[in-house]
């Protein structure tokens, strides 16, 4: 599913009015009827609801929106923001005209200061100042009134965009200026900066309204921003030739585990061998013999001479994937081996945990990092390579430009976990939830990943299709278990019935 940018959307209304044949009035109808449809689906006539309308189109939409409330028996108390400094926009303006045709309606059209109207817990207030027409921050008495909103305890709901908040970037925007809504129904698309920690408390619960723009003309407008689904996911997993051998389904080079971290090892082994990897060959101390044999028998162990540490990473075979750095820690030794593995072998390779933390301990590492390579980061260990980020819409700009300066590809991990390619693509995840911030976690992710790039994916889609499936068997395991319950075994544990759950949706079609 495409992510697109405001000025994206706004060429979608256009070019579907135009081939609707309708008016951008008609549009607004639509989706004030979507509006209003979602209202009344969650309070009865008898609530109070106070519209604030701005001056352009989201303000038209909350007129629209007033006038369908009346019709359905409410009494909403309407505040059009009609200011010397403002200028109505042509929906706005018809749509103010109607609401003089109706009689008994509550409605004051402010031109200059007033009097705010008395908020509490008790109402429900609809916010229709800007959404995403706002091109600059607000300012002046806006700021006020938002703040004062917001102070009130009123349940807030926010028409297509909480106001005050850009769709893609606000890392200008004073925070005290935004609208917190309880409830954002945004039209037919997330916004980009609907997936950014910072900004959730702005959007509440958010619910996509369909407007039944045109698909023709979404399909052939381009983004370089996905959501990918599990629709996306279903699609893009392949049926296994029923005449085919474990070397069809890719071998796996991991290096993971050191003294007290041979867990993160058997999670990332297992992990590569629940979602389909045909071999994987473990790299690890020599201590971590018994408990890796032990706890995952269908993998191969290859000794490091170093009873503790990893000393030396050597490929004596060909491999489908290299991966390297759950729990290897970040030690003097293993941080010389990572260093020569780096400098000798030019092959794309998967960087995890401890190898980041390696790369850290020797920045110009990073330059030795080969073309086409994934890296996993979480935002700690992306802030230790990359320098402190205040902000999840920081570290998303800083990765788009490391991924392009240093050809490689940045899963950027977190609630909806960013994979971002060296082209500018973005894929965005759905999956997931809460229960998988727990230890362990990224190491299966590890595992799956290596496992679908090994597996014969393409590499970007491998990456795409493993961190989707990932999350998909913490949810799963989160249904058994609660968010609260969840460990990184219970991922694992899932994963297969995650892959056919995504198989099952493929096969609807």
């Amino acid at each position: 599913m495409k992510i697109f940018t405001n000025d994206a959307i706004r060429r979608i209304f256009e070019k579907s009015i135009e081939v609707e044949n309708i008016t951008m009035l008609d549009m607004m109808e639509r989706a004030a009827s979507a509006v209003t449809y979602e209202i009344v689906k969650r309070w009865r006539s008898t609530k109070r609801i106070v519209v604030f309308a701005g001056p352009g189109d989201n303000g038209g939409d909350a007129l629209a929106v007033s006038r369908m409330l009346f019709e359905q028996g409410y009494s909403p108390e309407v505040y059009l923001l009609n200011v010397k400094s403002s200028h109505l926009s042509n929906c706005c303006s018809a749509n103010r005209d109607r609401l003089y045709e109706l009689e008994g309606l509550s409605y004051t059209e402010v031109t200059e200061t007033f009097n705010l109207p008395d908020l509490s817990e008790n109402d429900v207030v609809i916010d229709g100042l800007f959404g995403s027409g706002l091109r600059a921050p607000l300012k002046g008495g806006y700021t006020s009134l938002v703040q004062y909103i917001n102070d009130s305890g009123a349940y807030i709901v926010s028409i297509d965009m909480p106001s005050g908040l850009h769709g893609e970037k606000n890392a200008t925007v004073d925070r005290r200026n935004i609208i917190k809504a309880n409830l954002t129904l945004v039209y037919q698309f997330k916004r980009l900066a609907f997936f950014f920690a910072e900004n959730a408390q702005f959007i509440g619960e958010c619910v996509v309204l369909d407007l039944e723009l045109n698909r023709n003309v979404i399909a052939e407008l381009p983004s370089d921003f996905y959501l990918i689904d599990q629709d996306d996911a279903s699609a893009m997993i392949r049926d296994r030739n029923q005449f085919t051998n474990k070397y069809d389904h890719g071998s796996i080079f991991l290096v993971a585990g050191s003294y007290g971290m041979m867990g993160s090892a058997i999670l990332a082994a297992r992990g590569a061998m629940r979602s389909g990897a045909g071999l994987v060959t473990v790299h690890a101390p020599r201590m971590g013999y018994m408990p890796l044999q032990t706890a995952v028998p269908e993998a191969l162990y290859e000794p490091d001479s170093n009873e503790y540490v990893t000393s030396a990473i050597e490929m004596h075979h060909r491999y489908s994937v290299v991966a390297i750095g759950p729990g290897i820690t970040s030690s003097d030794e293993t941080l010389d081996a990572l260093d020569t593995y780096l400098k000798s072998f030019h092959h794309p390779c998967l960087l995890d945990a401890d190898a980041l933390n390696c790369i850290n301990r020797r920045p110009m590492l990073i330059r030795s990092i080969p073309k086409g390579s994934v890296i996993t980061p979480h935002a700690i260990e992306f802030d230790r390579l990359f320098g402190k980020h205040n902000t999840d819409e920081e570290r998303f700009l800083k990765a788009l430009n490391e991924a392009k300066l240093y050809d490689i590809t940045i899963v950027l991990k977190g609630h909806h976990t960013m994979t971002i390619f060296p082209s500018g693509k973005v894929y965005i995840n759905s999956s997931g939830n809460a229960g998988m911030a727990t230890a362990g976690s990224g190491d299966v992710l590890t595992g799956v990943i290596a496992s679908f790039i090994a597996q014969g994916y393409q590499p970007d889609m491998g990456v795409v299709l493993g961190v989707f499936i990932h999350g998909l068997a913490g949810d799963i395991a989160a249904t058994e278990h609660s968010e609260y319950g969840v460990m990184a075994s219970d991922i694992v544990d899932n994963l297969g019935t995650a892959i056919k759950t995504a198989r099952a949706q493929a096969r609807r079609y």
